[in-house]
């Protein structure tokens, strides 16, 4: 596997397929989550598709949410809310955006990861797809996140989540409080039914989709505003002793 970051998208039988990779269990750095706003932003510009399916490279895990190496190189709040933001305008972009999203999850996705997840409009999964929120275990929390996820699984569940912040949930666990819509025993059964399910929603009348994105993400006209509130919280957070020394503690073990 390559040992450079890469963001890349192309169109496939018109659906759109943006890929992310990072060698470091495909974490994000800020440089990438830019990127990858970028990218989504520029298909979702492209009137000849309809549908987008998100989806990492190699056969690890499917995100590792924000790049430690970064956290730890914050040095204050206007640093740290900048980085956080890089999260909220990934979710806010696929939101805003006109197009369907798909999520291709095959692998553990962890914080940020579960975020991108929730952010997709419909997601495919495999059972090795398990998925944690450890924010609380290094000091801060999943507040950027948090309106993507409870948006999907309740806040019932989200609570469950964030608070055993050690604890991996199940990819049945995921797709049975609505995260995953569908899950599947291999990567290969669930790419064959991904893309067959994707090609069908992409013949779909494309101002019928539109309409349907709308009512998708009702409620959500403030994320602008609320997810840089939440950006902010992180920021402050990150710089904290306990967060610090959390982050250290966790490379050392890696």
């Amino acid at each position: 596997m390559k040992n450079t970051a890469t963001i890349t998208s192309q169109i496939v039988d018109k659906v759109g397929v943006i890929s992310f990779y990072n060698p470091a269990s495909n974490s994000f750095p800020s440089l990438q989550l830019k990127q990858l706003t970028d990218k989504i932003t520029e298909l979702s510009k492209n009137d000849s598709i309809t549908t987008i399916i998100l989806k990492s490279e190699g056969t690890g895990a499917f995100c590792a949410g924000a790049s430690f190496d970064e956290l730890l190189s914050i040095k204050n709040t206007s640093e740290g809310t900048q980085f956080f933001s890089g999260f909220a305008s990934v979710i806010n972009a696929m939101r805003k955006s006109t197009k369907i999203f798909i999520g291709r999850i095959h692998g553990k996705a962890v914080g940020g990861g579960v975020g991108l997840a929730a952010a997709c409009d419909y997601c495919f999964a495999t059972d090795a797809a398990a998925i944690k929120l450890s924010e609380l275990a290094i000091g801060i929390g999943p507040f950027v996140i948090e309106p993507a996820v409870s948006r999907k699984i309740g806040k019932t569940a989200f609570t469950e989540m964030s608070l055993a912040a050690h604890e991996w949930k199940s990819a049945s666990w995921a797709h049975t409080n609505g995260l995953y819509s569908e899950l599947y025993e291999t990567t290969e059964r669930m790419d064959t039914e991904l893309y067959d399910f994707a090609k069908r929603i992409s013949q779909y009348n494309p101002n019928a989709l539109l309409e349907m994105k709308k009512i998708f993400w009702e409620g959500t006209s403030h994320w602008n505003e609320l997810l840089l509130e939440r950006a902010e919280i992180s920021g402050k957070l990150v710089l904290s002793d306990f967060t610090i020394k959390a982050l250290n503690q966790f490379k050392k073990q890696k």
